[in-house]
């Protein structure tokens, strides 16, 4: 699959988020270079725009993304 097309400018992706758990590595290779269409980032900001992803938002939270869509 080809890389996520919001990869300049992700936090999550660029490491301007914490992850101490260790994770972040798998969630860059299963969203971000992966299937970025799974990415609650990515589906927030393809709807809705950069300004609408909340800053602390992880890929896999999906459930938060739905609800942001939801609002909308």
């Amino acid at each position: 699959m080809a890389d996520c097309k919001s990869l300049a400018g992700c936090p999550f992706f660029n490491d301007k988020m914490p992850d101490t758990s260790g994770l972040g590595a798998i969630y860059k290779k299963k969203y971000c270079q992966g299937d970025p269409a799974k990415c609650a980032r990515y589906m927030v900001f393809t709807k809705l725009g950069k300004p609408a992803v909340p800053p602390d938002m992880y890929p896999n939270m999906i459930e938060l993304a739905q609800q942001i869509l939801a609002r909308h």
